[in-house]
């Protein structure tokens, strides 16, 4: 089974959040986690719920900060094992081509 979820976790500070976002995505090389980091959150997929809910906790953990704001989404469908990568292959699919634009 794979599990899918979003997670968004940054300090609340007027300042840059980079670093801090760094040390969270850092955090998940600790776990048996697949991710992928976009400007807006990072998409992670576990084999379990278990997993999945341990590395978004180490990830909020590891922002240093006096508050921090995460959002968590998660992806829980128990009969089919499909991947990150597969949902966005169906969405092109039916696009006739890639989900983003060259940006002009």
């Amino acid at each position: 089974m794979t599990v899918i979820g979003f997670l968004s976790t940054a300090p609340v500070v007027e300042d840059s959040m980079a670093e801090e976002v760094a040390n969270a995505v850092a955090a998940l090389e600790d776990y048996d986690v697949a991710y992928e980091t976009g400007p807006m959150g990072t998409t992670i997929e576990a084999e379990s719920t278990d997993e999945l809910f341990a590395a978004a906790q180490a990830a909020h953990d590891a922002i240093d900060a006096e508050r921090v704001s995460t959002v968590f989404k998660i992806d829980d469908k128990r009969t089919s094992d499909h991947t990150a990568r597969d949902k966005v292959k169906a969405v092109e699919s039916h696009l006739g081509r890639e989900a983003k634009s060259d940006g002009t």
